[in-house]
């Protein structure tokens, strides 16, 4: 056979195959590209919240890298809280179609869901990194994906505040017994656990709650750490700041699609939306890393805050209330024990390994 004859002609094939691909390819993406989706969605914060509504990791910036990455073809016009719909009511906004996605934590709904909460933040669970290899690497997203849908959701991870702080006091709290009948605003199964020793819980969406604090309605407010309290001016209405992290180890803000929206997009888009998700998710949480300590030395040495570490007494006594809190969850909701399980099982696989990484770095190398 004619070697060169045999190269040129299979060139000529090659060449011919090549075209039919590129026209069979080509023409979807060019219609593809052609159609343009305008979105709305909802959040659960006003309007000036950096991570959560402004600046590095929030929806704003979500919102504006779908647009930029999918060259405006998926534009979404970001509602923040309370100005479309309530705080708290965007997420049924957008199972209902009424809008296409909506952004909060899952804990806010805890009251239809329970066990979504694990999806937020768990107390005494996961740190950031935790909750991340959780998330992407332990099943923890797809479960979470899988149950939402018998929802007509699709939720996705989209930002992370990291470890939360204890909260805000108006009075010292050394005992347990100082804990009783203290008003107090706590989401998620924290305020289960502090319902369980006597702590009179309260679930008040962001804006509202300096002025229940400054009044006295509340004794206390959990809010999220250094600078996103002083934002909101918690260290005006209290001085007695408290750490441990024990409530909310890590916190995931959450992302959620209508599923006929979602599934209304094509491949390329929701590939877009995934991506700029995880990109925000670590932007937020380096944000809050690098500013954190700032704002901690600014309240402390310039607004008479009091720093204050949680007793023994009073964790350990948190820490006793957290099984059973969990176990009657689980007992009348299938989906809770089973996410619950998968969490935990997760957890433990996973505490053995911080032990010897994370943990030691803190106790021996940091210094």
């Amino acid at each position: 056979m004619d070697r060169r004859k045999f190269i040129k002609n299979g060139a000529k094939v090659l060449g011919a195959v090549g075209a039919v691909g590129a026209t069979s390819i080509s023409a979807p993406a060019i219609a593809s590209s052609e159609k343009k989706f305008k979105w709305k969605m909802t959040t659960a914060y006003p309007p000036s919240l950096p991570m959560y509504s402004v600046g590095p990791g929030s929806f704003t910036d979500l919102t504006d890298r779908i647009r930029e990455m999918s060259g405006g073809r998926l534009d979404i016009q970001v509602y923040h809280g309370g100005e479309l719909v309530p705080p708290f009511e965007g997420f049924d906004a957008a199972q209902a179609g009424i809008v296409e996605c909506n952004g909060w934590v899952s804990y806010f709904g805890a009251g239809k869901r329970p066990w979504a909460q694990f999806f937020g933040g768990v107390p005494f669970g996961l740190n950031f990194q935790g909750q991340n290899a959780w998330m992407y690497e332990g099943g923890g997203l797809e479960l979470w994906q899988e149950l939402y849908a018998d929802i007509g959701m699709v939720p996705f991870p989209c930002a992370n505040t990291g470890i939360q702080m204890t909260g805000w006091f108006k009075e010292e709290v050394n005992t347990l017994e100082d804990m009783k009948g203290l008003k107090m605003r706590i989401p998620g199964l924290a305020s289960r656990v502090y319902a369980a020793v006597g702590v009179d819980v309260k679930l008040l969406p962001p804006a509202e709650i300096f002025p229940a604090l400054e009044r006295g309605v509340i004794q206390a407010a959990e809010w999220v750490g250094p600078a996103q309290d002083k934002i909101l001016g918690l260290h005006n209405a209290a001085k007695y700041y408290y750490t441990t992290g024990w409530s909310e180890p890590n916190n995931v803000v959450e992302f959620s699609v209508n599923k006929k929206a979602w599934d209304s997009l094509p491949e390329d888009l929701q590939h877009i939306v995934r991506n700029a998700c995880a990109s925000t998710n670590v932007r937020s949480q380096a944000w809050s890393e690098a500013v954190n300590g700032e704002a901690l030395q600014d309240l402390v040495e310039n607004h008479g805050v009091q720093l204050r570490t949680l007793s023994d007494d009073i964790l350990n006594g948190l820490r006793e209330a957290m099984p059973s809190v969990l176990e009657e969850l689980g007992a009348g909701d299938p989906l809770f024990a089973r996410v619950h399980d998968h969490y935990m099982d997760f957890k433990a696989k996973h505490d053995k390994w911080s032990d010897v990484s994370e943990s030691q770095w803190h106790r021996r190398i940091r210094g």
